[in-house]
Parts: structure tokens; sequence; C-alpha cells
């Protein structure tokens, strides 16, 4: 149960109107009873604050441990509203994204006979493939917020200032449930052993891997990157699952496409004729494309969008990702 200092801070808070630091209190007090085994009563509590910030929430960005530690910044905090249908992806990695999203919502259940629900997620693949999207998508479905971390906030170039940045971060992850999303996971988790490695890189490191080790939070952690042969060894059994991404085939290229421009496009519009010219692109990408064709129909008040129109969108877009890879 609460200790006698927890309870007087839960009065002061209430008496002083403080409402966050009242919440964050409670979550302290249900991270104590975690720790000492009652976890019914944990996720309860847990659940109760979760109901009170939805309820006195508006659309604003969230401060971590507001009231406790000052560590603004460190997290940009938003409420998606994207499903996991609106992900454009091979059926097997769907699959397994919804059992993720499976497993947390029984969460308490599992926890009752001592499973632990996959929580800990390793996006890997190229750029544009949906690693990002996923985090939200994620977020929406458990209606959790996102709490996405600024690596420009967090990597400082004083020493053993960024590994206390992290411990912040890692503070409301335990005490504000939600998904916690590292994007450039590779920026934090290169290895240990590379030649532009310094001591400060390797004491972050190493201070990620305890951290997320010792987490036994409700929060969901989502590490995404674009270069996986760079991540050390020692992070991949830190992660309850590591999903890879590709860039889309034929069957999802022309979904892509027809998901954007079908409004736009003559009825019975090829759609199969697109797969080739637009093959290697990502799927961000390919929505940039759809955007620029819709573009040129609005601006040059044509009909509807061609075939040649969107041809000629992606070879531009291909020129574009040749320039930007000299």
């Amino acid at each position: 149960m609460a200790n006698v200092e927890q309870i007087k801070a839960l009065l002061l808070s209430h008496l002083e109107g403080d409402d966050e630091r009242f919440l964050s209190i409670a979550l302290q007090v249900a991270a104590h009873e975690a720790r000492s085994g009652h976890g019914k009563i944990a996720l309860e509590l847990r659940d109760i604050v979760a109901r009170a910030r939805k309820q006195s929430q508006t659309a604003r960005a969230v401060p971590i441990a507001r009231g406790r530690r000052d560590s603004s910044g460190l997290l940009v905090a938003t409420k998606p509203s994207g499903r996991l249908n609106d992900l454009i992806a091979p059926p097997e990695l769907k699959t397994r994204l919804e059992r993720v999203i499976r497993e947390q919502r029984h969460l308490a259940r599992l926890k009752s006979h001592g499973l632990s629900p996959r929580r800990k997620l390793l996006l890997i693949g190229p750029p544009g493939t949906g690693k990002t999207f996923t985090a939200s998508i994620l977020a929406s479905e458990l209606d959790y917020p996102l709490f996405q971390v600024r690596f420009d906030a967090l990597i400082t170039k004083f020493m053993g200032e960024s590994a206390a940045k992290l411990r912040q971060v890692f503070d409301a992850i335990d005490e504000v449930r939600g998904v916690y999303f590292f994007d450039e996971f590779d920026a934090l988790g290169s290895q240990r052993s590379s030649p532009n490695d310094v001591g400060e890189a390797r004491r972050i490191l190493n201070s990620f891997l305890q951290m997320i080790e010792q987490d036994y939070s409700n929060s969901v952690i989502v590490c995404a990157t674009n270069h996986v042969g760079i991540l050390d060894h020692a992070l991949f059994r830190r992660f309850d699952d590591v999903v890879k991404y590709k860039m889309p085939g034929d069957e999802e290229i022309a979904t892509l496409f027809r998901s954007r421009l079908k409004p736009y496009v003559p009825e019975n519009f090829p759609w199969s004729k697109l797969a080739d010219p637009a093959k290697g692109l990502s799927a961000a990408e390919i929505a940039l494309v759809a955007q620029d064709a819709i573009k040129e129909l609005l601006i040059h008040d044509y009909p509807k969008v061609t075939l040649s129109m969107l041809e000629a969108a992606i070879a531009d877009r291909r020129a574009m990702g040749r320039y930007m890879s000299r």
C-alpha cells in the first residue's frame, strides 16, 4: 500500500489543485504495488488513472512526469486515430501486429497466470515502409497516447547527461502508460565495437540495455531502424518481437495507389500496370506520387488522373531519389 510520504503528497497535490501531480503520485503507488507482487491492484490503479486523464485532458502536448521531474522536450505526445486496416502490408506482418494488440488487450489475464504480453518491439526495414505508422496504429488500437522520443533532445555531448535524460524517459514509461516510440534507433543502439564509437556512446547504449531489461511497466516500447546491420547484437534479446518491413510487392503497390486515387481515376483503371513502373518505391514514395498526380489534375483542371500522368510522376520521384542518393 501507499507509504506515509505518498499519502501526504497525494493530499497536498489535491489541496493545491495539481491534478497531474496527483495522478503521477497515484502511478508511483501503482508501480510500488506491481513491484510488491500485487499485479491486479497495480493494474486497477493504472486503469483508474488512465480513465481520469482521458476525461480531463484536451488535445495538447503532454510533459512527462510533471511535478516530479522537469523533462519537457524529451517526448512529443500525440493521440493517433489510425487503425490496423489502414496499414497496407503483407498478411504475415499484420498478423504479428494483431498478436501484439491482442496480448495487450488481455494483459490482466496473462499477468494473472505469470505471463507478460509482448510490449518491446523492434521494427526493421527500409525508410518509408510503415514503421512510424505502425507505432501510431498500436497507440490508436490500444487507446494509448503515443510518445515519440526526441533524440535531438536526448543525445548531448556532455558526459553522463544523455544517460540521465534516458533515465527520465524510462521513468515516464513506468509512470504514464502509453506507446513510446524510439525512431532512428540506430543513433542510440549502434555496435559498441564500432570504429567510430566513443566512450559516451558506449555509456548510453549500456544504459539503454540495462533500463529496457529492467523495465516491467505496462507501456509498449517500439524502436525502429533503417540500419539493422549496425545495431549491437546484445539489443535483440531485449525485445519481445522483431518485425521486418519490406518494399511493397505488386499487390501492395496496386492497393496503395487504389486507396489514394480511386475517386480521381476512370472506372476500370488498370491498377496492375503500375506494379512494374513503381517497383522499388516505398509506401511513402507511392503516397507522394499519388499526391503529385492529384495536384496536376487540380491545377490543370483535368477530368481524371491517367496512367501516363502517374508514370510521369513515378519517373519524377525516381529521378529525385537518384539525386538524393548521390
